[in-house]
């Protein structure tokens, strides 16, 4: 391991337990420089995502100006993300309630067959980046697998790794994926363009009525509880899957309620806009987390990403083999995650929502319950490589 990466993991473990006032406050910065970014932003068509954007350059120009002005260096915010996918994941859910989910369940053995693909990628991509850049094959799964930045980065944390090596390839990876699809998925739509994504008139973004914000209330409230229970159930992907289910299941519950009839809520847009700041926030501040690399190093970063993102291509030929669905559909299904961001993706597009969601969702569950058959593979793989030599 380079002397660059030492320093920074060093640096890391030395501000491991600042003050979360501190935290708070650097959110709070991050969120408040995302709205006008976001604006900005929207005035370019980019689409949907144009709000994770803002949260990527807001968590990264933070993070770097805490650094050298400040002579700070602050962590990744712990459960920002967690938040933002359960905002999103509420948002999600909500536009798939009147989904029918029973033609889709049709396709399940299509997106197992497309998840083993993937995860086999996942593995010979970290085998080759391994042996490419010699470092342990743990590592490099870690790195390679797409299974989200926290995540792996916390697994290398657990077992010794490299951890600024890790989160470096993961949010590559995340944020490749979500600068191209979006562009991709407007040459694949033949010059349908995403809808724009700008802020909505006062009353429109945020309704104040008492009645709307009891029932967004009640709905964030069970949100956590789900997710909650969700977490301590050890269930993969917790905050976004416990918050879709509720975010599909809010309305048919409460009105089999017989003091209940009608409800039709929809969460407001101001928690899917927040919800994406925050999951953009969450990559930006490991961009501006980062050290000084070496070239090397990053170059070796891109390549093992690239490779990815060639698999995840070569997985959409394979869908449009397997299945009727169009190119577009079959691209947003094997996108190499985020999941949420590709997802939300879809949904901007207002393009085969439930179908992208399903094959995400059994994507999240099948990588994160292999994760400890990978894990004792590889580690056991390290092992006879270091016995031999």
């Amino acid at each position: 391991m380079s002397q660059s990466l030492s320093v920074a993991i060093a640096n890391k473990e030395a501000v491991s337990k600042q003050p979360s006032v501190k935290q708070l406050l650097i959110l709070g910065w991050e969120i408040l420089l995302a709205l006008p970014l976001g604006l900005i932003f929207s005035r370019f068509n980019i689409g949907g995502v144009a709000w994770i954007f803002a949260g990527i350059a807001s968590g990264a120009l933070i993070f770097q100006s805490c650094r050298i002005f400040y002579d700070y260096f602050p962590n990744p915010h712990p459960n920002a993300r967690k938040i933002g996918m359960i905002l999103v994941g509420l948002t999600i859910g909500s536009s798939n309630a009147h989904a029918n989910f029973v033609n889709v369940a049709a396709g399940v053995p299509v997106f197992l067959i497309l998840t083993c693909f993937l995860l086999l990628s996942g593995a010979i991509i970290g085998y080759f980046y391994s042996r490419l850049t010699k470092i342990n094959l743990l590592t490099a799964m870690l790195a390679t697998v797409p299974g989200g930045v926290g995540i792996m980065a916390a697994l290398a944390a657990d077992y010794g790794r490299n951890v600024t090596l890790v989160a470096l390839v993961q949010v590559i990876r995340v944020t490749s994926v979500v600068l191209l699809i979006p562009f991709v998925a407007r040459v694949s739509s033949f010059g349908s363009s995403l809808n724009p994504q700008t802020l909505p008139a006062k009353g429109v973004l945020f309704s104040l009525e008492p009645s709307y914000l009891g029932l967004l209330i009640l709905a964030l409230l069970i949100s956590g509880l789900v997710v909650y229970l969700a977490l301590l159930c050890k269930i993969p992907a917790a905050p976004f899957f416990g918050a879709l289910l509720v975010g599909i299941g809010f309305n048919p519950i409460l009105n089999l309620l017989p003091f209940v009839t009608d409800i039709n809520f929809t969460p407001p847009p101001l928690i899917n806009l927040l919800g994406q700041i925050l999951l953009g926030i969450t990559i930006g501040e490991y961009w501006g987390d980062k050290p000084q690399l070496e070239k090397q190093t990053i170059t070796y970063a891109f390549m093992s990403v690239g490779m990815t993102l060639i698999a995840g291509a070569i997985a959409a030929i394979l869908a449009m083999q397997l299945t009727s669905w169009d190119w577009l559909t079959c691209l947003l299904v094997t996108a190499p995650g985020g999941s949420a961001e590709i997802i939300l993706v879809a949904l901007a597009l207002n393009h085969n929502v439930e179908i992208v969601t399903a094959g995400h969702l059994v994507r999240l569950i099948a990588i994160n319950c292999s994760l400890p058959l990978w894990i004792f593979l590889f580690r056991r793989l390290d092992n006879k490589l270091e016995e031999a030599a």
